[in-house]
């Protein structure tokens, strides 16, 4: 395709004459010296490897370990490390069953490089020369798995080697065309290719000169102008490409010719060196990223792109899944370029089944697979045994099997000539629909414990095709029946799903029995289907059939709100007993703050805040000793601490908050619960956030009230209660999902009453091993999201960074990022882990959160006996610091664990008398600081 492009093909070039076969004893000698694939040499560099190799991988019991393996691929074909292991075992430990390893292994995934020249170098030590095409077959299906230029340059090479059988010498250049074709193009090893083919033809070329003093025949005039004129096409057309050194390329081409240099080829250079600036920084950049170097190459694919030659494009793709085989998303790009682009049966249909040996699990490319050789008219034999192969290739989700089976199903209906009544397509495709759902039934749901198709998609587009195309509404029918049967007789859709076939395709009596029953089983929206039956009988219907449909649904709707009147009267007297329960409470709790007030004088004072009705308290202003309390004595520091606890009860009562152990709970309305949503996670340092919420929510529709919750101290909780005034604004409010609020994702969920929906979970973070996220700790502080992903970008694309922070949004040093796929997360694991991020080293691991876990509720205090035999003191806070130096405290606990040996803090001991030492005052510590 390159050459046709460039006035070039492989079949441009000539057979050889007769005369050339004269001097192959010498090419052959010749194209030793310029490095031909000597393969009579490699088990000398053998012997050397194992010299150096005395302490490599030695296994205690080699032969157990391969029946190990081999007993874990017997279970597990698809088990790719066991595979490599294998073969590794097997080459260093000589064994026979090498070669079937091998050949078990590239059939089931394409191998790399180094699997490839590992296999290549031990067969071609083994193999005769009468057994050459043993190992040109091997060569063959090496350059099939991926674009390598080193496996086309061993290739060439060795087929040099052969060039003294017949045909050598055509057989050479045909694969030294077709490495030109593949890898010619190819910016940085491509010129290694273009070299080996001109000393191929050079050397042909020094067995055509005439010995030294006779005269060259006619005919050998001929032949050497020939071959000339092949080297001049080598260099011409080499100097048309941008390759890495082709300066040097072209200083050879003045030095080796003796004519002049047409123009055309000058501008072809000159152009060609235009272009090879532009491909540099992409060459560059691959050249100093490490792999798998996934966002390099996709900058370079779009920029080729842009170009639009399709050979490059190619290339470069080939390039970019060598060393990202393993990316599902790569290989979708690749083949639908294909697909849509060259359309060459050649070129789509192996990329396809490539794409589908390096990531069997995904469906995607099984279906474009099965759709591309259905585009290319393949026999319907080879597609059937290509979709036999996607259900063993393990898909990780039941609904993967659904999609690949509908897939199948749509190429089967394809099929099919609808116009005539019976035929061989038809037949198989109703008996393929019918496998299927067995399969689903026997084989997935027994996996994943689950159908993956709860709405039964197959089975209706079974009854669809059954009823449109077949003309057949009683397998329709019977098809529906098993639908609803299956969970679906309550959904509403379903039974309209059902009555629009029937619309359609059959009669207006199975229609009002759908309806009926529809009336009778719906569940979730009965008020709907009751209209519809209406509807029917207003237009089609007796009078007779009227009064029944009114009867009938009249009788449903008083059930249904019969059924919904007892709810809300349970819910009601629900929220009457907790409303009684709270204000039992506060009477407690106020009559208790009224008694503590009666017995203390009022101290202290209070104010209101500003417009925003935030309580903000101020630090009350208590009469202290000159001194300070420094020079307050024990009973002094008891009664300021006694007195200080009820000015703040004081205090708390007459905001309001005293006995407040939580937010006000508000009461769920199932009114509505069509009208309203919960936003959560916003920032809890979030200011007005009624205000804000309104204005947020405004462009989804008029919002009817903003409920948001605070805490006893008036602090925001981080999540509130959006009303709207009709049921369209609350479905579009689910559209700001996960918008960002002041950093943090806000999530937007359905306003459901929990007590009657256990089950229901709105968003949380996972707590599943997720392969392809990372988890990252010791983060400095000051790290911003900006800063990590700008760090974890080199490794591949970062799709998500999301920092941890703690109630008020400051960062914990934490931080999850998330990759594309999981061989980048891999990849940045091994990179990153201990690196030193601004003094601080960072450890990485794969995202494994764990489930969260509520601790026991702890033993109140007030049950604790050292607590109740306290002075009367409250507690001190953690923030309070006590000011009796350590040494002179005395232990509350005379039980402290030691440690070492040694009592924390051992309590004061008795005097010899028998008495314990008395207190010491404030002017008795300063004394003993004075030492006086």
């Amino acid at each position: 395709m390159a050459g046709a492009q460039r006035g070039w093909a492989p079949g441009a070039m000539s057979d050889e004459d007769d005369s050339e076969a004269v001097g192959i004893a010498k090419a052959i000698e010749l194209l030793e010296e310029i490095g031909g694939f000597d393969d009579r040499n490699s088990a000398d560099d053998d012997e050397d490897d194992d010299d150096d190799d005395d302490d490599g991988h030695r296994f205690v019991n080699p032969d157990g370990e391969i029946v190990r393996l081999q007993w874990m691929l017997d279970r597990n074909a698809y088990d790719y490390n066991s595979h490599v292991a294998l073969i590794k075992i097997m080459r260093d430990e000589s064994d026979f069953g090498l070669p079937v390893a091998r050949r078990n292994m590239s059939e089931i995934f394409p191998l790399t490089e180094g699997l490839w020249l590992d296999w290549l170098k031990d067969e071609i030590q083994q193999t005769k020369d009468s057994e050459r095409e043993k190992i040109y077959e091997l060569f063959e299906r090496a350059v099939k798995d991926y674009i390598c230029p080193q496996i086309w340059l061993e290739y060439a090479q060795y087929s040099i080697g052969g060039i003294g059988q017949e045909g050598g010498i055509a057989r050479v250049r045909a694969i030294l065309e077709r490495a030109i074709i593949q890898v010619g193009l190819h910016v940085t090893k491509g010129a290694a290719i273009w070299e080996t083919y001109r000393e191929f033809e050079n050397a042909i070329l020094a067995t055509m000169q005439p010995a030294p003093g006779s005269v060259p025949t006619l005919e050998q005039q001929q032949n050497i102008k020939a071959q000339l004129q092949k080297i001049h096409s080598l260099y011409r057309r080499q100097l048309g490409i941008p390759l890495i050194d082709m300066e040097s390329a072209f200083l050879e081409y003045q030095y080796w010719t003796e004519e002049p240099i047409p123009d055309a080829v000058l501008k072809n250079y000159a152009k060609a060196l235009k272009q090879l600036q532009k491909y540099k920084p992409y060459e560059d950049a691959l050249l100093i990223a490490e792999a798998p170097k996934l966002a390099e190459y996709e900058a370079y694919i779009d920029f080729e792109m842009k170009i639009g030659d399709p050979a490059r494009i190619q290339l470069v793709y080939e390039r970019a899944l060598s060393e990202n085989c393993l990316v599902p998303d790569l290989w979708t790009r690749y083949t639908q370029y294909l697909d849509r682009q060259l359309k060459v049966r050649t070129l789509v249909l192996p990329a396809h089944e490539r794409a589908v040996r390096n990531c069997p699990w995904t469906v995607k490319l099984w279906n474009h697979y099965l759709m591309a050789l259905e585009r290319h008219q393949v026999e319907h034999q080879v597609i059937s045994e290509t979709f036999e192969n996607s259900l063993k290739a393990g898909f990780a989700q039941a609904t993967d099997y659904v999609e690949i089976w509908q897939a199948y199903l749509d190429y089967h209906r394809r099929r099919v000539d609808f116009t005539q009544d019976s035929s061989k397509e038809l037949e198989e495709l109703r008996s393929t629909f019918a496998r299927a759902l067995n399969y689903l039934k026997q084989e997935v749901e027994e996996r994943f414990n689950e159908s993956g198709d709860p709405s039964c998609t197959i089975m209706q587009a079974w009854a669809r095709i059954e009823a449109r195309l077949c003309n057949n509404m009683q397998k329709a029918r019977e098809l529906w029946d098993l639908i609803m049967v299956k969970g679906n007789a309550k959904y509403a859709n379903m039974w309209l799903e059902y009555y629009n076939l029937e619309r359609a395709h059959g009669d207006t009596l199975h229609c009002r029995k759908a309806l009926y029953r529809a009336v009778q089983c719906t569940q979730d929206y009965p008020e709907h289907v009751c209209d519809v039956l209406l509807t029917l009988e207003r237009n089609e219907g007796t009078l007779e059939d009227w009064d029944a449909a009114v009867e009938r649904t009249e009788t449903r709707l008083a059930r249904v709100k019969e059924q919904r009147a007892k709810a809300a009267a349970k819910e009601a007297a629900l929220a009457k007993q907790e409303e009684e329960k709270a204000n039992q409470r506060k009477q407690a709790q106020a009559q208790k703050a009224a008694l503590k007030k009666a017995q203390y004088p009022k101290a202290g004072n209070k104010r209101k805040a500003d417009s925003d009705d935030e309580w903000v308290q101020e630090e009350l202003a208590f009469k202290r000793p000159k001194g300070g309390m420094r020079c307050m004595s024990e009973e002094e520091l008891q009664e300021w601490d006694k007195l200080e606890l009820e000015r703040n009860i004081e205090l708390e009562v007459e905001l309001g908050l005293f006995g407040k152990k939580d937010a006000p709970k508000v009461l769920h309305d199932s009114k509505k619960e069509g009208f309203t949503v919960f936003v959560s996670n916003l920032p809890y340092l979030m200011g007005k956030p009624e205000k804000k919420l309104r204005r947020l929510f405004a462009k989804c529709g008029e919002v009817a009230e903003v409920r948001p919750i605070f805490t006893n101290k008036g602090s925001f909780r981080g999540y509130a209660y959006v009303e709207f005034k009709d049921e369209r604004s609350a479905l579009q409010a689910f559209e700001l999902d996960r918008t960002l609020v002041g950093g943090r994702p806000m999530f937007v969920s359905p306003y459901v009453d929990k007590s009657k929906n256990p089950d229901f979970k709105v968003f949380k973070y996972s707590t599943d091993l997720e392969l392809h996220k990372l988890f990252i700790s010791g983060l400095p502080f000051s790290c911003t999201k900006e800063d990590l992903e700008e760090l974890c970008k080199g490794h591949g694309n970062v799709k998500d960074v999301r920092l941890v922070t703690n109630r008020a949004g400051k960062p914990k040093g934490l931080a999850y990022v998330e990759f594309e796929n999981e061989m980048q997360a891999s990849q940045a694991l091994l990179t990153m882990d201990g690196l030193t991020i601004k003094g601080h080293v960072i450890n990485v691991a794969i995202s494994n959160p764990p489930s969260r876990r509520f601790p026991e509720k702890p033993e109140s205090q007030s049950q604790n006996p050292s607590f109740q035999q306290a002075s009367g003191r409250r507690r001190k806070g953690r923030t309070q610091l006590a000011m009796v130096p350590r040494a002179l405290q005395r232990q509350s606990n005379p039980a402290s664990k030691a440690e070492n040996g040694t009592l924390q803090n051992p309590p004061a001991m008795p005097s010899p008398s028998g008495e314990r030492p008395k207190k010491m005052t404030n002017a008795d510590f300063a004394k003993l600081l004075l030492r006086k």
